[in-house]
């Protein structure tokens, strides 16, 4: 039969049903993306797949305790935020046993405990129906929530309607499943771009910053008969250093890293970005682990490290560098060793007034700083720190 309505009509009702259908759709969708809207849409189901009065949804907080979070056509707020222990009541024993357990009269039941006996009378209920949800979806099944379901009326709950609750507590379950994995794929995704913008700052401003700064201390060992020039330079190296210093703590706070991880974590970003701007392979080696060090220390021994690293790069013909760090029963040790042929001379300008600075510094904190010559080929700019009490 064909249908009376005028073709503009029919499009009209087939578009609103596709409406309808993808509203539909998207509602599922966000429902398995979301733990707390699958276990929440899990209370209105149980209703309606079981015919029961009302249904509620306990979140496992611990292994052995449940906190009834989400309910549906209840008549109080007497279960809500109820603490379910192991064992304890219909939804405790469902728990402990892992299977469905159900009573025709909650508060006459003599299978149950009765430690919600108020709560029940309170809220009504007679005939009861709970179902552990059990994630088994990863390398071992494992409760993740309880599934109640409740009537108001006379009445009990036959196989056919545990069989509908399990079903939709087996739904419930992956549902979970896949929003635990969206949370996980969505973190991965927020730590990504966090490394993304990390690579990105330290490979674009912090290479900028470090080039600037090798030219002002260029510019300083050239210009020694212009004490005004000098003046500013010295303004201006302490700029790119206090901008520096900043970069580094903006990385470091993508990078959510503790604070006795940051050194050993700026020397191996110091190392990868010398490999990268110059080629010549530099490795960083954690010898040991470096007990927390306050900020002082630790920009000495990250000043020994770009000091070295621009040594390396400026006078080196260096094809490999290793920076080593590790601490002692005597304190902490700093090396940075090349292979080059020509790391210092007495006549490279530069070399030796930025390791008398650097000898300066660490004197005042006890420690030391020295360039030592390999026998066969190469120099180490050597840091030690001695142990603080």
């Amino acid at each position: 039969m064909r249908s009376s309505q005028p073709p503009s009509n029919r499009r009209a009702v087939e578009q609103v049903n596709t409406l309808d259908e993808l509203l539909r759709e998207r509602d599922g969708l966000l429902a398995v993306m979301d733990r707390i809207a699958a276990l929440h849409g899990t209370a209105r189901l149980i209703r309606a797949a079981v015919g029961a009065g009302s249904g509620f949804v306990a979140d496992l907080e611990a292994p052995d305790r449940a906190i009834v979070r989400w309910m549906s056509g209840t008549r109080t707020e007497q279960l809500r935020n109820l603490v379910v222990p192991l064992g304890q009541g219909i939804g405790g024993k469902a728990l402990a046993l892992g299977t469905p357990v159900r009573v025709n009269d909650y508060i006459a039941s003599s299978s149950i405990t009765h430690h919600f006996d108020t709560q029940v009378r309170d809220e009504g209920l007679g005939a009861m129906l709970a179902i552990p949800i059990v994630d088994r979806h990863g390398p071992e099944p494992h409760p993740i929530a309880i599934a109640y379901a409740g009537m108001y009326d006379s009445g009990t709950f036959g196989d056919d309607a545990v069989r509908r609750m399990q079903a939709v507590a087996d739904q419930a379950a992956t549902a979970v499943h896949i929003a635990a994995r969206s949370e996980l794929n969505q973190a991965d995704a927020v730590c990504a771009e966090r490394k993304r913008i990390q690579d990105s700052l330290h490979d674009s401003v912090g290479a900028m910053l470090f080039s600037i700064g090798a030219q002002v201390q260029a510019l300083q060992d050239t210009l020694t008969d212009q004490p005004v020039l000098i003046t500013r330079l010295r303004r201006l190296e302490s700029d790119i250093s206090a901008a520096s210093s900043a970069l580094r703590e903006s990385i470091l706070a993508l990078a959510e890293v503790t604070p006795e991880r940051t050194l050993p974590i700026e020397i191996m970003e110091y190392t990868r970005s010398f490999e990268r701007r110059t080629g010549v392979s530099a490795r960083f080696v954690e010898l040991s682990t470096v007990p927390p060090l306050d900020t002082e220390r630790t920009e000495l021994l990250i000043a020994v490290v770009r000091e070295g690293l621009l040594n390396v790069e400026k006078h080196a013909k260096a094809h490999s560098v290793i920076v080593s760090l590790g601490s002692s029963q005597d304190g902490v040790h700093l090396v940075v060793a090349d292979d080059g042929t020509s790391a210092i001379e007495d006549g490279v300008p530069g070399t030796r007034m930025g390791l008398r600075s650097l000898a300066r510094r660490a004197a005042r904190l006890g420690a030391s700083v020295k360039l030592l010559h390999h026998e066969d080929e190469g120099c180490a700019l050597r840091a030690w720190l001695p142990g603080i009490d």
